[in-house]
């Protein structure tokens, strides 16, 4: 079977490619122009260049193929409103559900986030694929761009005959996190470089979970359906907890609350826009992390098969990542 992987270089990109060649798939990617990323060297797979926002690059790289994981997409939260962020996670999902239905793709696997359904404020009543989208409220162009590519797709689904399945990650840990993008909270516990928790919490789950879940999609799941992909409720305080004993580092002990989470997120968003650097935390994140974002994966569970390994695995799975490929000297 012949399978195509957009956005193959993150960290979810990076373990699902792994995933599908020990499948023995055969597998090939679609890289943005000029990359080389260190995350897929080696590896028996077919390189194409091109963006998703040229339909053009997109049927070269979809012919003959049978099945297509999308996971490109601009995940920046900064600044909130951004309309790369709209045209990558947007247009660019209209044109790959275009040339799904041109070449005739079996199976269309997207990732989309689990940001696009209402989560639950309490480990006892987490959120599901039934809860509405709220997170409108947030006022950041990326959560609200994936879940109008996530209507995109279910119209596609019900009015064209897309073959497609929506899985929805929630926060995930493990490695081939070249960027880093998750896994930079790792290197800062190491680091002891975390002063503190904020008093909200979410899900966490092991990204090789993930991407057994999405490789199983391609038999498993039902066309149309969304899949919450996640494992742990956890508080920020527990996360640190875990992920500090699993790395050999000390945990935050001192709970910061709401206020000075804001307060510090809206002054790093202001010098961030002053001195034109991407900061590592927002007034809008600072909002995010000072609530609860619990979700159920109890669909996934059942119909994809995922596996629950626990975060302190994922979490020292990153931090051996990290360490091999000289992360913890920069």
């Amino acid at each position: 079977m012949e399978i195509l992987v957009t956005g193959p270089d993150g960290v979810l990109g990076s373990n699902l490619v792994r995933e599908l060649l020990s499948r023995n798939y055969k597998v090939s990617v679609l890289l943005e122009p000029g990359k080389d990323p260190i995350t897929l060297k080696g590896l028996p797979i077919t390189l194409f260049y091109g963006n998703i926002l040229d339909p053009k690059a997109l049927d070269i790289a979809f012919q003959n193929k049978e099945v297509i994981f999308h996971c490109a997409a601009s995940t920046s939260m900064f600044p909130a409103r951004n309309e790369i962020v709209n045209k990558v996670n947007i247009d660019g999902v209209q044109n790959v559900i275009n040339a799904t239905l041109k070449h005739s793709i079996k199976r269309l696997i997207y990732v989309g986030t689990a940001n696009s359904f209402g989560p639950g404020d309490s480990v006892k009543t987490p959120g599901d694929e039934k809860n509405p989208y709220t997170s409108f409220k947030y006022g950041i162009d990326y959560l609200d761009s994936k879940h109008k590519a996530q209507q995109l797709m279910l119209k596609a689904v019900e009015e064209d005959g897309l073959p497609a399945i929506i899985v929805n990650p929630t926060f995930m840990i493990g490695p081939y996190d070249s960027r880093p993008s998750s896994g930079a909270m790792i290197i800062a516990l190491h680091k002891n470089k975390v002063p503190g928790y904020s008093i909200g919490g979410k899900n966490f789950t092991a990204v090789k979970d993930v991407a057994i879940a999405m490789a199983n999609a391609i038999t498993m799941g039902k066309i149309g359906e969304c899949y919450i992909l996640g494992n742990f409720n956890l508080t920020y305080k527990e996360s640190f907890e875990k992920m500090g004993k699993a790395i050999g580092a000390k945990a935050p002990t001192i709970k910061l609350s709401k206020k000075i989470v804001v307060a510090y997120g809206t002054m790093s968003s202001f010098f961030a826009r002053l001195f034109k650097y991407y900061p590592s935390l927002t007034k809008e994140l600072a909002v995010l992390s000072s609530e609860h974002h619990y979700y159920s994966a109890e669909k996934a569970h059942k119909e994809l098969l995922m596996p629950q390994t626990p975060i302190e695995t994922a979490a020292l799975e990153c931090f051996e990542w990290f360490k091999e490929n000289g992360y913890l000297k920069k």
